[in-house]
Order: structure tokens, then C-alpha cells, then sequence
């Protein structure tokens, strides 16, 4: 019996839109990531993009348990000497919310160069309106 291996051409992607108010961070990033990556689906294909697009909206109502959104910090480095910053959640959530979802799901994708056109099917929005409405994003409960 001969495996099956989807190609580029075969993959059929549909649109899913996922409300994100009052989800906890990690355990939604953890449930969208295999939607990009096409895990969810019987073709999946580790080199082949089967995923399907995931439109994420009211993304500054999301919660995180613990005291995490007192502690957690993010870093980055600006390439100048000295130039380690970090960013507090607080002020992440304030400035950009679309920002911490993105990252919490990139964090979970594979380490590769397919990740990043799998990333790009993932579109955040902070409020409750979207810019997707002509794709007709089916709503789906990840929890």
C-alpha cells in the first residue's frame, strides 16, 4: 500500500473565524496552530501547506491564568550594544493585543521555513470587526 502525499494543488483551505474573548492565551494558541498546520485534517502533509486560514477577532479580550499577566515580559534586541529590551505583558496588551496572539502561536508552530507561510494565514484583529467578510469565515468554538 502506497502512502498518500498531498500536493500543493490538492489542498482545499477554508476560512474559520475564532472569537478569542475570554480564552485563556496558551490553550487557544495551542488548539489554533494545528489548524495552520493542517494536523485537524486526514491529508496532512508535513511539507506540503494544508492548513486553513484562521481569522482570530476581539484579540484584547483574551486572559491568561496565575499571575502571568503581572510577570510575563517580552524581549527583543535591537542589534545596537545594550540594545536588549523588554516589553511587560500590560503594556503589550495596551499598545499591540494582535502582537501577543501572534507570537503565542508562532512559539507553537515548527522552527522552519514552511512556518512562516503558515503564519501568514493567521489574521488578528483587536476589536470585533474584520476585514475578512468576502471570504465568509465559518465560526467554530475551539474550548
Amino acid at each position: 500500500m502506497k502512502s498518500f502525499l498531498a500536493k500543493k494543488d490538492q489542498v482545499e483551505q477554508k476560512w474559520l473565524l475564532v472569537d478569542a474573548e475570554g480564552a485563556i492565551l496558551g490553550r487557544m494558541a495551542a488548539r489554533i496552530a494545528p489548524i495552520l498546520m493542517g494536523k485537524t485534517k486526514p491529508i496532512y502533509t508535513p511539507h506540503v501547506d494544508t492548513g486553513d486560514y484562521v481569522v482570530v477577532v476581539n484579540a484584547e479580550k483574551i486572559k491568561l491564568t496565575g499571575r502571568k499577566a503581572e510577570t510575563k515580559e517580552y524581549d527583543y534586541y535591537t542589534h545596537f550594544p545594550g540594545g536588549h529590551k523588554y516589553v511587560s505583558f500590560a503594556d503589550m496588551m495596551e499598545k499591540k493585543p494582535e502582537r501577543v496572539i501572534e507570537l503565542a502561536v508562532r512559539r507553537m508552530m515548527p522552527k522552519n521555513k514552511l512556518a512562516v507561510a503558515m503564519m501568514k494565514k493567521l489574521k488578528v484583529y483587536r476589536g470585533p470587526e474584520h476585514e475578512n467578510q468576502a471570504q465568509k469565515p465559518e465560526k467554530i468554538e475551539l474550548f
